[in-house]
């Protein structure tokens, strides 16, 4: 692993996900995120994707929804990638970026319905995660 994706010498390594190259190609081609979606139920870009929609178009129970299976979706991909619960998920590693932006969705969907605790846990997780990734996301 590369020395820019290390926190420091006493902590975790960063854990960086796999990349996606279909799921980032045909988005890229213009592919709606909802056909997506069924083709690739596990991408935490899909399920940001459509959450940032969701949200855009006013529909904030459905960003929520969308963001929090991109969440736990990208929980799943990251403890396969070996994170234990902690340590730096760095958005500069682009495939990180579509479980950190369904983490900043669920947060900013989370406040919007009054769950500020939920929003506050996952603000804390995504400083964890990233202290820059929110400014690069807002």
């Amino acid at each position: 692993m590369s020395d820019e994706f290390r926190k420091n010498l006493l902590g975790p390594d960063a854990t960086l996900l796999p990349e996606e190259p279909e799921v980032v190609d045909r988005l890229a081609a213009g592919d709606e995120a909802v056909d997506l979606a069924a083709m690739h139920p596990t991408s935490s870009l899909v399920w940001a994707v459509l959450a940032d929609e969701a949200y855009a178009e006013g529909r904030t129970i459905e960003s929520y929804a969308f963001a929090r299976t991109g969440y736990h979706r990208g929980l799943d991909a990251l403890r396969r990638a070996g994170w234990r619960g902690t340590g730096p998920v760095p958005y500069s590693h682009e495939p990180n970026r579509g479980f950190l932006r369904a983490l900043y969705a669920l947060g900013r969907a989370a406040a919007s319905i009054g769950e500020m605790e939920e929003a506050e846990r996952i603000a804390a997780l995504l400083r964890e995660s990233d202290p820059e990734a929110s400014a690069q996301l807002a």
